[in-house]
């Protein structure tokens, strides 16, 4: 066990970052080169090993956090490295990505400053594949059945390694030129390195699992990948997923939730507004190797980003890094306080005022936090060639959303980036009609409390991840993956030994509990 009196003596400190004028200078992780141990050893050792640990009920994988911050604490990597493999495929992904939600249920958290969990997570991760822990987990039989995974971020991945893992024959069909989905093309490199998704690939792939790019399931023939448009991308082959689903004996449908929400104000269509997705997967393909520079770019632009989440903050980066002249990002919501509030209590990963690192970076470069809130667009003003040059913008009541009278303003603005959020699955192409997919009220593809897609024209097709759930969190994702498995699985065989830490309409923890669909 960790130090009973830990968690007194010693007190929070999270690995430091990069400087931020180094970090601006390369397109490295923030805490690249930086040592992890000895100081995540010791930030384990506060872990107090609760008689109910509640960083398990904010974390939908169910992480074993005690465990293997005991075993971080002591130094014993083999085992905090296997106690941290039995809930989560990727923590080499969830240490960098995820907000870490486990962190505001810690129980500490009530009266002091949590458990540094991500930390520690990512150092075990790390150590991990340092000491060469990572190896392939072939099954020891072969069930002699087959599924289609349609879908390569992480809930796809999840599901198809754990399916692979039951001894059933999975083949991931992507329709981007790499494997990855989201991660690949929608993280910054600076966030996480693409390295670490090439181990997990090579990991699957030494198991058994397939995996087919350049597959539009559901596409139109001759669409062509939504990339770098030099030298990179090319014809993508369209699959009709009718006829996919035919060949194999079950099908896991994890495309993702890539509706993008659109801005409609006068002077959208003028050039250079752009969606943040397209911006960073352009981006992503310059570091990747597929052009030398990218087809839009921040350099000596004033940047405006309409959007307050994590895709605007990752946009943010990314244009600090190309030499921005400014940026600014604009939330529609009020700035949050620095405490919870009484409707978010503990447990409850509350809306407070967070730092993320590329604000970091900006403050350090610029000394004031680029976002503005309460604040909405109105619309784009251009110059004479159709480029736009200003946006104009308005104060909004915190709740309604109103305008404020008296309180417009004008910004620069060389290049907009749309960083709205995504409101389901895409609604283009033909996978939904192909295999009689229903959409929920949200906009999601809709499905059962075991995944299994409702209205399909054919049994044995599930809905796993944002495809179902709508935009969350890469935990959430995983989780998704993995119970979505255990349903492929119990519905091939007639059992399951898989874990399936989420049921399909689980929602996140609120004051009232773990929300269903139904309950509100």
């Amino acid at each position: 066990m960790t130090d009973p009196f830990g968690f007194l003596r010693i007190p929070r400190r999270p690995v430091p970052a990069r400087p931020v004028e180094e970090r601006l200078g390369d397109w490295r992780e923030v805490y690249a080169g930086q040592a992890l141990l000895p100081l995540v050893s010791e930030q384990a050792d506060r872990c107090m090993d609760c008689g109910i640990p509640f960083c398990h009920s904010g974390c939908p994988l169910g992480n074993l956090i005690p465990e293997w911050n005991a075993y971080a604490a002591h130094g014993d990597w083999y085992a905090a490295y296997e106690r941290l493999h039995a809930t989560n495929n990727f923590p080499e992904v969830t240490g960098r990505l995820c907000p870490a939600p486990c962190e505001d249920a810690c129980v500490l958290t009530i009266n002091a400053d949590p458990v540094t969990i991500k930390n520690v997570e990512q150092a075990i991760a790390d150590e991990g594949l340092r000491r060469g822990y990572m190896v392939p987990l072939p099954p020891e039989r072969h069930s002699g059945r087959t599924v289609a995974v349609i879908g390569s971020g992480p809930a796809g991945l999840a599901a198809a390694q754990q399916l692979t893992r039951a001894g059933h024959g999975v083949a991931v069909h992507e329709r981007a030129d790499r494997i990855g989905g989201l991660l690949r093309y929608g993280i910054p490199e600076f966030k996480m390195e693409k390295a670490y998704l090439e181990l997990r690939i090579e990991q699957m792939r030494a198991e058994g699992t397939t995996f087919v790019t350049g597959a539009d399931v559901g596409g139109a023939v001759g669409a062509v990948d939504a990339g770098c448009p030099v030298d990179a991308g090319g014809p993508v082959g369209a699959i009709d997923a009718a006829e996919l689903r035919s060949r194999y004996d079950a099908v896991v449908v994890a495309v993702g939730a890539a509706e993008r929400r659109e801005l409609p104000v006068p002077g959208r269509e003028l050039r250079g507004i752009h969606q943040a997705m397209d911006y960073l997967t352009f981006a992503n393909r310059v570091r990747e190797g597929d052009c030398a520079e990218p087809p839009v770019t921040a350099e000596g632009r004033h940047v405006v980003i309409v959007g307050g989440g994590d895709t605007g903050s990752d946009c943010l980066g990314t244009a600090l890094r190309q030499g921005a002249l400014s940026v600014v990002q604009l939330d529609i919501n009020p700035e949050p306080g620095a405490a919870r509030t009484d409707g978010e209590p503990w447990p409850v990963y509350p809306k407070v005022y967070r730092i993320s690192h590329a604000h970091d970076e900006a403050r350090g470069r610029e000394g004031t936090d680029p976002r503005l809130f309460s604040c909405a667009t109105l619309r784009f003003e251009g110059d004479a060639s159709g480029r736009v040059r200003a946006l104009h913008l308005t104060a909004v009541e915190p709740t309604a959303r109103k305008p404020l009278t008296g309180t417009e303003r004008v910004l620069p603005a060389e290049l907009v980036l749309l960083a709205l959020g995504f409101s389901g699955p895409e609604r283009a192409g033909g996978l939904r009609e192909q295999l009689g997919l229903e959409l929920d009220d949200r906009g999601n593809f809709a499905r059962g409390a075991d995944f299994t897609a409702t209205g399909g024209r054919a049994r044995g097709v599930f809905v796993a991840g944002d495809a179902g759930r709508g935009q969350s969190l890469v935990v959430w994702a995983i989780a998704e993956g993995r119970s979505a498995a255990a349903a492929v699985d119990r519905y091939l065989t007639g059992s399951t030994c898989l874990p399936a830490p989420v049921a399909a309409h689980d929602r996140p923890m609120t004051a009232l509990g773990r929300l269903r669909y139904g309950d509100y």
